[in-house]
């Protein structure tokens, strides 16, 4: 029964994730992050949680759907969510927000990985793989 609501329970935490870090401020919590300095880490970081939130949401809608709903409308349903998740934060972020800001640059690493993670489900699921869509 557990694993009929795998990827719901890990969806449905992921953007909660997702929107804590986006949306709070994380520096009261004095944690020592040494010195380590990678360039773009912030939008790396973008890319890899909408990456894993565009696989996790297709795995959402096939679990959900029973894999009614065809590989094609549901990965165009979760492109259009994450990209329009990816913006409301940041439009949260520019107006609910003191300390957090508001990039483009966000948004279009939010995108590229919605487009990533959605290809991987496509890949996944092509007809070249043993996995299949419908249950």
């Amino acid at each position: 029964m557990r694993k009929r609501y795998l990827y719901t329970l890990l969806f449905i935490s992921w953007v909660m994730f997702i929107t804590t870090l986006s949306l709070f401020s994380l520096s009261d919590l004095d944690l020592d992050t040494g010195t380590l300095n990678i360039p773009f880490a912030d939008k790396i970081t973008h890319f890899v949680f909408y990456t894993v939130f565009a696989f996790l949401g297709c795995m959402f809608v096939r679990e959900r759907t029973q894999g009614h709903w065809t590989l094609r409308k549901t990965t165009k349903y979760i492109l259009l969510a994450a990209i329009g998740y990816g913006i409301l934060i940041e439009a949260l972020q520019y107006t609910l927000t003191v300390d957090r800001m508001a990039e483009f640059g966000d948004v279009l690493a939010n995108s590229l990985g919605a487009f990533v993670g959605i290809g991987l489900v496509r890949w996944l699921f092509s007809k070249g793989r043993p996995l299949k869509w419908k249950f």
